[in-house]
């Protein structure tokens, strides 16, 4: 699957807890459902070349924008060891502030 990525994009981060920064080392992403998933906390996610994600995670979860400008390669970079395809899945170099855009209820 091809990620492309829009500079001036959305980036997304899916957590189970509630929080107002994101750590440093943090994963990001511009692929909204993607997030959502791992808000999820799954233990095992996998998606299908056309966008369908899967996934077993159990907990409610919280979708996260990125409340800040970022700059590929200052602020955040292309995760080393990921096992997605590339410009899926980005780290965080710096703390980034966080804004609460939805509460995930399992279906």
């Amino acid at each position: 699957m091809i990620m492309n990525i829009k500079s001036d994009g959305e980036w997304y981060h899916g957590s189970n807890l509630k929080i107002d920064v994101l750590r440093v080392g943090s994963t990001i992403t511009q692929w909204k459902e993607l997030a959502e998933a791992f808000s999820h906390k799954p233990t095992i996610l996998s998606y299908e070349e056309n966008g369908k994600i899967t996934h077993n995670g159990k907990e409610i979860g919280f979708l996260y924008k990125i409340n800040e400008s970022l700059i590929i390669g200052r602020d955040i970079y292309q995760h080393p060891r990921t096992t997605m395809d590339i410009n899926v899945e980005f780290l965080t170099k710096r703390p980034l502030k966080l804004q609460l855009i939805s509460v995930l209820q399992l279906e």
